[in-house]
Order: C-alpha cells, then sequence, then structure tokens
C-alpha cells in the first residue's frame, strides 16, 4: 500500500528530499508520490510538519 500526500501538504519539500526511492515531486505547488515507484517505507511521513504524507 503506497502513501499519497494527501491535501494538507505546504510544499515544504521535506518529503521529496527524504525520499529513498525518488518517487515524490512537485505538481500544482503540491508534492505527489509515484504510487509505482513507492516501497512503503513511511520516511516521507516522519519529517513532514503536517503529516501530509498518509497511507492510501
Amino acid at each position: 500500500m503506497a502513501y499519497v500526500i494527501n491535501d494538507d501538504c505546504v510544499a515544504c519539500g521535506a518529503c521529496e528530499a527524504e525520499c529513498p526511492q525518488s518517487c515524490i515531486s512537485e505538481a500544482d505547488g503540491k508534492y505527489v508520490i509515484d504510487a509505482a515507484k513507492c516501497v512503503d517505507c513511511g520516511a516521507c511521513a516522519e519529517v513532514c510538519p503536517v503529516s501530509a504524507p498518509v497511507k492510501e
């Protein structure tokens, strides 16, 4: 089950820098996770200041 970034995202970029699979990118002022690349490690959720990455 991959992570997704919900609407609470404040576009700080902390998750993108932390992702070991480089599956997070910016799109329209928010960040998105490529579910096909996500390995469900939770690194993004651990560093997010607003808890935007959640399990799908």
